[in-house]
């Protein structure tokens, strides 16, 4: 069996799982993607939007009155250029203001601190993130687990601390610990009254590794300063959670490892095995549906 046969195997296998644990049919904010369209459809495309909450256009599809008085929410085009639309209309529904000196700035890597909360405990994971960061220019790595890593640590190299001097001094804290008695809901009130208030939080392990409740206690009450979550309980996330109400808390639908070399060598070599041994996440595969 060839790739595009694996393909077909996959999609057979997980399109319907994918409707059904993503809600996909009844989902609140329904994304509209064309391919391109004939002058005389654009009047068909008109009707479709009424009352969608998010559309995404392409570059040689015109943004203007008409386009933006149809959605309710949110209008992107997969494009760099913005040619094609009217900034004109654009400006009469956005709520964006004038040019700050602070307006959307972030925390930079450059000098700062990363904690790193289960060195190499999901296939070496966060070993290969350090190293990625490195070229930005993080001044110190700290991590905990429940025994010390000097192989992986001499690599990169970080320095193996308690979790209350990991939540005290690291600038981003980043988990992907595996789930256990001993790591359930270790990221908690506890933990977050200690970070600093400029402490950026993010995990990509498992949802229960956090106290989601004391994770909001901490955005709302300022103890941190933003979370990005790609794990969550339950998932996915009701759209109406609290979570979903900060600006400063990104959620990811468990894909930030998705990208086509890893799921292309992995369908290739062999789908089922690799299925099996979660080589390949199930919301990866997702790609070969979508596209």
């Amino acid at each position: 069996m060839g790739l595009l046969g694996h393909l077909r195997w996959l999609k057979q296998v997980l399109a319907s799982e994918f409707y059904t644990c993503c809600n996909f049919q009844a989902a609140e904010a329904a994304i509209l993607l064309q391919k391109g369209m004939e002058k005389n459809q654009r009047r068909s495309l008109l009707k479709k939007v009424a009352g969608i909450q998010g559309l995404y256009r392409l570059l040689s599809e015109r943004i203007d009155a008409d386009v933006l008085d149809a959605p309710e929410s949110t209008v992107s085009t997969m494009s760099v250029g913005y040619d094609h639309v009217s900034l004109e209309e654009l400006k009469k529904t956005s709520g964006w203001g004038s040019w700050k000196p602070l307006w959307m700035c972030g925390y930079g890597l450059t000098d700062s601190t990363m904690g790193i909360l289960g060195l190499g405990c999901i296939d070496e994971l966060q070993q290969t993130v350090a190293m990625h960061l490195k070229p930005f220019g993080v001044r110190k790595f700290l991590y905990i687990n429940t025994a010390p890593q000097p192989k992986m640590a001499a690599a990169i190299p970080t320095e193996f601390v308690p979790l209350e001097e990991m939540a005290r001094c690291s600038d981003f804290i980043t988990v992907c610990c595996m789930l256990s008695p001993g790591s359930q809901s270790i990221c908690n009130s506890s933990m977050f009254s200690q970070m600093k208030d400029t402490t950026i939080f993010s995990n990509r392990s498992r949802g229960s590794v956090v106290n989601q409740d004391d994770l909001y206690q901490a955005l709302a009450s300022g103890h941190i300063a933003a979370a990005g979550l790609d794990v969550m309980v339950p998932e996915p996330l009701p759209t109406d959670h609290p979570l979903f109400k900060f600006k400063n808390c990104v959620i990811l639908p468990h894909i930030t490892n998705a990208t086509w070399s890893r799921v292309v060598k992995g369908c290739y070599r062999d789908p089922p095995t690799a299925l099996c041994k979660g080589e390949i996440l199930t919301e990866n595969l997702i790609i070969y549906i979508l596209f």
